[in-house]
């Protein structure tokens, strides 16, 4: 079984159990073609609150999708009918909803594949539940509206033709709004807070993904990330003037004139 000995699951747990004592929070599609995962993750995360719908292969998980509406995906990469990496990109087609992948995949550049789609952090098998349970928590947390310092009162931010709304959490160039996932618009905000200043990849992996990072392959989720908001925000993604690199240490916002005061105001 690809988890780290966790198991909490007995034989009279069904889809979308919910504890009595426990008022339903936000809805979860766990979607995984083993039977013994769906029922571990399904039973965990019921028990913290959470409703959880489950999907055994890519179709259905497409067809629950569009008739629950949930508010993060758990998808599994290998899977029948539909893999995991099929769904991620239909899915980025029609929603922002945040997706946390598993994968058992041991190439690197395999697990990359899935944030490139579209997906906003991924677990490696074997996992522990607890550690799932942390991302879930955390991108959760990070697509809802926070509050960041460091930017004008009215929450509007031009820096050109890009316009940042960062009550409404959206991105328009002219009338045009710009599509960004809820992690990429929390990474954008985290860099146009200290605009002009360099964070590092690991600042950046623990202030938005929450966790700090164990390997050098953690970072990469921030690498790519960058070349996601990148390719949707800069006029040439190959040369930006936006999002700029901080060689040997990771990442900044140009300087924004406007999020400074003028004197005497």
């Amino acid at each position: 079984m690809p988890l780290n000995g966790e198991c909490l699951c007995d034989d009279g747990c069904g889809d979308g159990a919910m504890t009595a004592s426990s008022p339903a929070k936000e809805t979860i599609l766990v979607v995984d073609d083993e039977a013994s995962i769906r029922r571990i993750l399904e039973t965990r995360l019921s028990m913290i609150g959470y409703q959880v719908i489950t999907a055994c292969d890519g179709i259905e998980a497409l067809e629950s999708f569009r008739r629950v509406t949930p508010d993060l995906v758990v998808l599994d990469v290998m899977m029948p009918k539909l893999d995991g990496y099929g769904v991620c990109q239909e899915l980025r087609k029609e929603s922002d909803v945040p997706i946390v992948m598993l994968t058992a995949l041991g190439d690197v550049a395999d697990r990359i594949t899935g944030l490139e789609l579209g997906a906003d952090d991924y677990v490696v098998k074997p996992f522990s539940p607890k550690e799932l349970e942390a991302r879930i928590r955390c991108v959760l947390r990070r697509v809802e509206k926070e509050a960041v310092a460091g930017i004008p009162n009215s929450g509007v931010i031009q820096v050109g033709e890009l316009r940042i709304d960062t009550n409404k959490r959206q991105v328009y160039r002219g009338d045009e709004r710009i599509r960004l996932t809820g992690m990429e618009f929390s990474l954008l905000e985290l860099l146009v807070s200290r605009s002009g200043e360099p964070f590092s990849r690991g600042e950046i992996l623990k202030e938005v993904w929450g966790y700090t990072p164990e390997r050098h392959v953690d970072t990469r989720v921030v690498d790519v990330h960058i070349s996601r908001l990148r390719s949707k925000l800069e006029d040439d993604p190959a040369n930006p003037e936006l999002i700029l690199t901080a060689r040997g240490t990771g990442y900044l916002f140009q300087r924004i004139v406007d999020a400074v005061a003028p004197e005497g105001s």
